[in-house]
């Protein structure tokens, strides 16, 4: 494969993969307690260093070109929202580091979505799909709404009536790089493996629900700058294909 080729190829599918991601991010901006996605680029070596190749020939002018671009792991922007109030005294937000804890006992996952409601059983459970939430003795939580009115205070106990019924566990992990995305708000190690649980360290508020943290101007800014990379890329792909057609029509044609 011609080297220009490659290179090329290699930014163009780096950048689109980072419009991707931040499409997604925007697509988000209004999604309560989302953690946009980080995206880069790294460089990548020649195939012969790359590979540990060292007794194939190369040329020393391509090898000091590089062999490209590819995309850098995508990492998880954790840092906090803004606290947005709902005046729903289900809605619960974090202020501060810690996950709600979700799910099954056995394995839980976390989020940051303090939108809940009470199931059919009377379980606390996120709105957005009804997965419970778990109190801090890694049971569900239940709650009889007949009781009258509740109070959720700063750490996660709930009254009723003046009354302690229950309390919301807030949880945190070590190491937040083996957090991965799995879908509704929701996060789970990336290895596969139960979660290694520390007591989060935030309050919480009652009223509300954390915000994204999805800038809209910088959303917007960086998939702009990601799509001329790519489209810089492929003008390049394209040159480089008419250069190789006059190579082979008419300098081959004279020789």
């Amino acid at each position: 494969m011609n080297y220009g080729l490659q290179i090329s190829a290699s930014g163009a599918l780096a950048s689109i993969h980072q419009q991707d991601a931040l499409t997604n991010n925007l697509a988000n901006i209004n999604t309560v307690g989302f953690k946009s996605i980080l995206t880069g680029t790294m460089q990548r070596l020649p195939a012969r260093i790359e590979g540990n190749l060292p007794y194939l020939s190369s040329g020393s002018l391509l090898e000091k070109l590089g062999g490209g671009v590819f995309a850098a792991p995508t990492r998880i922007d954790f840092a906090q929202g803004i606290l947005e109030s709902t005046g729903n005294e289900l809605d619960v937000a974090i202020n501060g580091d810690g996950f709600f804890v979700v799910g099954d006992a056995s394995n839980p996952a976390l989020t940051r979505d303090g939108r809940f409601t009470l199931n059919r059983d009377s379980e606390l459970v996120m709105t957005t799909n009804g997965v419970p939430i778990l109190s801090t003795s890694n049971k569900t939580i239940t709650i009889d709404p007949s009781q009258g009115n509740l109070t959720i205070s700063s750490d996660g106990t709930i009254y009723q009536n003046g009354a302690a019924i229950n309390q919301i566990q807030i949880s945190d992990v070590p190491d937040r790089s083996i957090l991965t995305k799995i879908g509704s708000g929701m996060f789970a190690s990336k290895y596969g493996a139960a979660l290694s649980l520390i007591e989060g360290t935030g309050s919480l508020s009652q009223y509300t629900v954390e915000g994204s943290t999805v800038s809209e101007i910088q959303a917007l800014m960086s998939i702009q700058s990601a799509s001329k990379a790519a489209q810089g890329n492929i003008g390049m792909i394209d040159m480089q294909n008419k250069l190789m057609e006059r190579a082979i029509n008419v300098f081959g044609r004279i020789a």
